[in-house]
């Protein structure tokens, strides 16, 4: 069956394009432009605008977070640190299709007793919003589960040395991470001062195995002194953007720029940082009226450890970056519905990142390739983020002009995710 999306205003993934007709057999996308088939089904986009599917370039999900993502039109989660490589995408997801796509980096290489430990309950347990999905799985699924957080209620592997860097790389890889993750946290923007970080040393081992092995790094980091770490070490991109401003920003700009790095801001997270619950958001109808009140309570609350951070240093970081040539992809930090960890959802939040970027100085249409284009780009997933001819067909159709409107991206009409329709 060939499906045409006619009438649409289409924003590529780069830039809207002359034509305004798309069709669609199977999982991808047949022709942009052309004549349309006598036999094909026709959906009127009258008034509408036809995005790619959306791409979160920062979580740590599970079934339900897919699911939630798609219903925002995020047809694509990048996981920063759990269990959907490869390997765990095939003992977990088999069979389940109404959930968006996900790439993981399995688990982030820290020290023992290193981030994100902090965050996680002591003595064993396993948290809580674990126990949540456990009880709506089978036998099967919830064995597969259990083994894919096991790093949140057993010991998780330590890396201490070079050596044990370069174990823990090769195991990620073959569980089949798709990406690798550093953490390079010292706790003092998370009120958890203090944390162990890994030597250099360690971090440029585990980076070069890495690459070894073609796999790109993404560091996690929160302040500027962490992200000069991560570029001394040669990571591929930076998960977080600095909080921080001091008087040396200019020639640490300079040196990412000058690195070729990638940068995940996640300003939704920074926010919540900062002691702003997304309670607007929450507010709106668009996203209300599809989230659990779990997650309504969570996007409504906040981490609040950093009080004394502003937005506008914020803003001024990332524009400084995108000003200097550095790709900004748009990440959230979304993880599980639990209010301390707040200010945060799937897929309601990659809305509410494009308006953050908008209001620090992106153009709607900029915000827009960060969350599509760019990110496919960078991560090497060339079959998605844009419309062109034989890419899949994640597709978004949204009410409005997200490209003069940001917010208009939340008008959702109707998702496609491999072609059909959610």
């Amino acid at each position: 069956m060939i499906t045409a999306i006619t009438n649409a205003r289409i924003f590529d993934g780069e830039e809207v394009i002359g034509a305004s007709t798309i069709l669609i057999e199977g999982d991808k996308i047949i022709s942009v432009g052309g004549e349309i088939p006598e036999h094909a089904v026709i959906i009127d986009a009258e008034g509408g605008t036809l995005l790619p599917g959306l791409i979160d370039a920062h979580v740590h999900t599970s079934v339900e977070g897919l699911r939630d993502a798609l219903k925002f039109g995020i047809t694509t989660e990048l996981e920063m640190m759990g269990g959907f490589t490869k390997q765990g995408r095939e003992t977990q997801l088999k069979g389940i299709e109404d959930i968006a796509d996900v790439r993981s980096a399995g688990m982030g290489v820290t020290a023992p007793g290193g981030h994100p430990d902090e965050l996680m309950p002591g003595d064993g347990e396993i948290p809580e919003f674990v126990r949540k999905e456990l009880e709506k799985m089978s036998e099967e699924d919830r064995n597969a589960m259990l083994a894919a957080h096991a790093h949140d209620h057993g010991e998780a592997p330590t890396v201490t040395n070079p050596d044990e860097a370069l174990a823990f790389v090769s195991e990620q890889v073959r569980q089949g991470a798709d990406y690798i993750k550093i953490m390079i946290e010292e706790g003092a923007v998370l009120a958890a001062p203090g944390l162990p970080v890994l030597s250099q040393d360690i971090l440029r081992t585990a980076v070069e195995e890495a690459h070894r092995h073609n796999k790109l790094v993404i560091a996690h980091v929160l302040t500027a002194e962490a992200s000069q770490k991560a570029i001394e070490v040669g990571v591929d991109g930076l998960a977080h953007l600095f909080i921080d401003r001091p008087e040396t920003t200019p020639d640490l700009v300079r040196r990412i720029a000058e690195s070729g790095v990638f940068v995940t801001p996640c300003l939704v997270l920074n926010s919540s940082i900062i002691g702003k619950a997304a309670v607007e958001l929450a507010r709106d109808p668009r996203v209300s009226s599809k989230l659990s009140p779990d997650w309504i309570d969570t996007l409504s609350a906040s981490f609040n450890t950093y009080p004394q951070g502003s937005m506008e240093d914020n803003f001024r970081n990332v524009m400084d970056l995108h000003r200097a040539g550095v790709d900004i992809l748009v990440g959230t930090d979304v993880s599980v519905p639990v209010p301390t960890l707040g200010g945060l959802a799937h897929g309601a939040s990659v809305h509410h990142e494009m308006q953050l970027l908008v209001e620090a100085g992106f153009t709607p249409t900029e915000a827009l390739r960060s969350a599509t284009s760019v990110t496919a780009r960078r991560f090497g997933l060339d079959d998605r983020g844009r419309i062109v001819l034989g890419a899949k067909a994640d597709l978004i159709l949204v009410d409005g002009d997200p490209t003069t409107s940001i917010a208009d991206t939340l008008s959702i009409r109707e998702v496609w995710h491999n072609g059909r329709q959610t």
